[in-house]
């Protein structure tokens, strides 16, 4: 966890420092208030409940996509892995729309 997903984690981080009133690493940081943070990040699975990976990530990404306003902060890395390209692509696309 060396790239995107630390520096999606960081930014999360760094949201809700700027919200409490906290310092906030940066030279200058002007960001808006958000009402949820959202992330899909990293890959679980739930194998005792035969949930694959796959469908751990289409859980959260419903949640994200069914609770987020246009004031919500979403994260999302690596949706849709173990698919084809051109699945992988439609998914992000769907989820974009």
């Amino acid at each position: 966890m060396g790239g995107k997903s630390t520096l999606m984690r960081q930014l999360a981080t760094t949201v809700i420092l700027a919200q409490m009133g906290c310092f906030v690493p940066a030279k200058h940081a002007s960001l808006p208030v958000f009402d949820n943070i959202y992330s899909r990040i990293g890959s679980s699975d739930d194998l005792l409940k035969s949930k694959s990976t796959f469908l751990m990530e289409c859980e959260e990404i419903k949640n994200t996509l069914t609770n987020a306003s246009p004031n919500s902060l979403c994260l999302v890395d690596e949706f849709g892995r173990g698919t084809s390209t051109f699945d992988g692509t439609a998914i992000a696309k769907s989820v974009l729309d």
